[in-house]
């Protein structure tokens, strides 16, 4: 695990657009990944200062390609709100899942939390991400504060209804 260098831009590219294909088909749409959105998000991190963490494949496995060569596993965007720390977005190539990297890279968002006087990382969740859902669970989190409510895009599809207190909507 190490803070995101301009070397990886491009590796970083490919992960963010594989990011926002995941998110696309929780919402029930079916996406394609658009680098250049990739690129334009990726760039908005880079001006706001938002810290990157990147877990990179070892040299060795990489079977000795130098560094500027070896490929990126998954990322975590990091907001930063004065000492507050927002996971934005946590994203692990789906061939290298359930293998401690998302784990290794959230305890990145944790250490920063920490260092700035916070206590914890703050999330916002897709409600049937169950993945990540279970994922901060095991962590310790639960359901702070926040439904967000709007109207579904032409694009998308309700796949299920859910229940936040005492309302049901269709997601």
């Amino acid at each position: 695990m190490r803070r995101a260098e301009p070397a990886d831009r491009d590796a970083l590219v490919e992960l963010v657009a594989g990011f926002r294909v995941a998110l696309a088909l929780l919402r029930g749409a079916d996406r394609e990944p658009d680098l250049g959105r990739a690129r334009g998000e990726l760039a908005e991190y880079e001006r706001g200062s938002f810290p990157i963490f990147v877990a990179a494949e070892t040299a060795e496995a990489a079977g000795g390609r130098d560094h500027a060569r070896v490929g990126l596993l998954g990322y975590l965007v990091c907001r930063v709100q004065d000492d507050v720390v927002w996971a934005e977005s946590l994203f692990v190539r789906p061939e290298h899942r359930r293998r401690g990297i998302a784990s290794a890279l959230y305890a990145e968002a944790e250490r920063l939390a920490l260092e700035l006087g916070g206590e914890t990382a703050y999330n916002w969740v897709h409600p049937t991400n169950d993945a990540i859902i279970a994922f901060l669970r095991k962590r310790g989190y639960e359901v702070l504060n926040l439904i967000e409510l709007r109207r579904r895009r032409r694009s998308e599809s309700t796949t299920r209804r859910i229940r936040v207190g005492d309302h049901e909507f269709d997601y």
